[in-house]
């Protein structure tokens, strides 16, 4: 297996990290369609796989119940924390 570090953007607020890995996510929009909260969305400036837009997190609605982590087929999201 690669030692290969991936670029991740990090969104903080309250104790919550969420964490996207742009060059992995292929923009299949499935942490959007399931976000209880619609926190996410895509992120047009940060194109990476493809040049798909990644996903980022309004940080400030997030209340860090992992659905987008759990649903990301790439494992491209991590959540950490709990408000």
């Amino acid at each position: 297996m690669s030692d290969r570090k991936f670029k991740k953007l990090e969104y903080k607020h309250k104790g919550i990290t969420w964490t996207t890995y742009p060059e992995v996510c292929k923009s299949c929009g499935l942490c959007i369609e399931k976000c209880p909260v619609k926190c996410l969305s895509f992120d047009d400036a940060n194109t990476e796989y493809l040049e798909l837009p990644a996903v980022k997190c309004d940080i400030e609605k997030c209340i860090a119940c992992k659905t987008c982590e759990l649903s990301c087929p790439d494992a491209a999201i991590r959540v950490e924390g709990k408000r």
